[in-house]
């Protein structure tokens, strides 16, 4: 398994992020400034947010759930993902690790279709669980940083 980076966002039914979270290898943590960090954040919000044509048009040519790599951005991959409810999951990486990228996808959709059936959650809301981001972080580690 490669070491990259990966950013991850649950895109809702009106494009509005559900979820979203940066897994970096330990290795790859830097000591950057907050402000650099924010600048990473909101490019990667964009690719992600301009691939999201893309990943409509691909789920009504494929049968598959799993769209595998929909996009390309400079050295970002995007990779997708769409819910039976239509939710797209979204996973932008700088290495090829489509294993790895399929089982995260997987479970993570597992985690949020449990998440989703708590009565208390209102769907297509944002979602703000530090037991979802701590589950996350684990498949993360588990399936793409190692």
């Amino acid at each position: 398994m490669q070491a990259g980076s990966y950013y991850f966002v649950i895109v809702g039914h009106h494009d509005n992020p559900i979820f979203e979270a940066e897994y970096n290898p330990p290795a790859k943590t830097t000591t950057s400034t907050d402000a650099k960090k924010d600048d990473y954040r909101h490019l990667n919000q964009f690719i992600a947010h301009a691939a999201l044509d893309l990943i409509d048009e691909q789920m009504w040519i494929s049968n598959n759930m799993y769209l595998k790599i929909v996009d390309k951005f400079n050295e970002w991959f995007v990779s997708a993902f769409v819910t039976a409810g239509k939710m797209r999951l979204v996973m932008l990486h700088d290495v090829k690790n489509e294993d790895g990228i399929k089982n995260f996808f997987q479970d993570i959709y597992e985690l949020y279709i449990k998440h989703s059936m708590n009565a208390f959650y209102e769907f297509n809301t944002t979602i703000s669980s530090p037991g979802f981001e701590k589950k996350g972080q684990v498949l993360a580690r588990r399936y793409l940083t190692g």
